[in-house]
């Protein structure tokens, strides 16, 4: 099997860009670059093929052919070259400025086979509103919301706060804040934003292999969030508790229901309120694409989750087995070793290749 996997920021979609790689983005891409491209390069007569930006040599992905990319021009067209030759193309790219749906597309065209979610399924919920208004009409509890127009420049006051302020179309916490009240007031923003009442709540995202015969959800992990207004996502935990894991694996199963069908690894995120019958539990967005999660799905799994996705999109049956110890995850790749979050201790393992 051949396979391209393409990472948005390592593998050249700011190469012409002058100054540093956004470092949020740079270090949870590399960190899904380098779990992927593992267990893809340790699948059986798996050829796998990644693109990377020439400035960043440091990143190690062994067992996978490099191509590096110097400019624009290199990234498009070794893209389409690499896409049209490969078995499947697994892209992993931010929702925002339509650079997965793009990709998605320019994949498609080129010939691709896609081990994930296809154009309709991207374009959909990518935009945050429509993706709650596809579910809420399916009876799936979504936050209450308005959105305002690019450069909108104050908050309305007959809105319920305390707040979240996101972009309409983004991706994990860019350019996301919460909000006390509408004098907070923060600057003009150049693309629609989504203000959202504020959940509280236990956030979790689960992660599902979707394929023609079904769906194959996955252990669902906590996320961490900083303590700060700017809500960055730190990394997570498996959620270990029965009764929330069962109430968050139903909810994001209705809202896959509620949408088109997927293909691939798909991420639902979730707030779980402290009703136990599930009432006060609310779908916050769905992730077109892989999740950091992933880095700390493989480490709890016996088997391997790459070759679960391929698995589950031609319709055979693998189910991955997963161990019930206590793990936590960072953004970076970091796995926290078993027995010291047992212990409470902080001895850390990091994958070989991350930044």
């Amino acid at each position: 099997m051949r396979l391209f996997l393409y990472e948005w920021i390592t593998g050249g979609g700011l190469v012409e860009e002058t100054g540093a790689l956004p470092r949020s983005l740079l270090t949870e891409g590399s960190a899904m670059l380098v779990g992927l491209a593992t267990d893809f390069a340790a699948l059986q007569d798996c050829q796998v093929s990644v693109l990377r930006d020439i400035r960043l040599d440091d990143l190690v992905l062994d067992g996978c052919q490099v191509h590096p990319v110097y400019t624009a021009q290199d990234h498009r067209e070794e893209f389409a070259r690499l896409a049209a030759a490969a078995d499947y193309t697994l892209l992993v790219a931010p929702e925002f400025d339509n650079i997965l749906l793009s990709a998605a597309r320019l994949a498609t065209r080129s010939g691709a086979t896609l081990l994930g979610p296809g154009e309709e399924f991207v374009a959909l919920t990518a935009n945050k509103s429509r993706t709650a208004a596809a579910c809420a009409a399916a009876g799936i509890r979504t936050p209450e919301a308005v959105v305002l127009a690019a450069d909108a420049a104050k908050l309305p006051h007959d809105f319920s706060y305390p707040a979240v302020l996101k972009p309409e179309v983004g991706a994990g916490s860019q350019h996301t804040l919460l909000l006390e009240s509408a004098r907070d007031q923060p600057p003009p923003y150049p693309w629609a934003r989504r203000l959202e009442r504020f959940c509280p709540g236990i956030p979790v995202s689960v992660a599902l292999l979707c394929g023609s015969r079904g769906r194959t959800p996955l252990p669902v992990c906590r996320q961490h969030l900083s303590r700060d207004d700017r809500l960055t996502y730190l990394g997570g935990s498996l959620l270990g508790n029965i009764e929330l894991t069962a109430r968050a694996t139903r909810l994001a199963a209705r809202v896959l229901d509620a949408l088109p069908a997927a293909t691939g690894y798909v991420g639902v995120d979730l707030v779980l309120g402290e009703a136990p019958d599930g009432t006060e539990d609310f779908l916050i967005e769905v992730n077109p694409r892989c999740t950091t999660s992933y880095v700390g799905l493989r480490a709890a799994t016996t088997d391997n989750l790459a070759a679960a996705m391929v698995a589950c999109v031609e319709a055979e049956a693998m189910v991955p087995k997963f161990q019930q110890q206590p793990l936590e995850f960072l953004a970076d790749g970091t796995i926290l070793a078993l027995p010291e979050i047992a212990a409470g201790g902080r001895h850390l393992r990091k994958e070989k290749g991350s930044v």
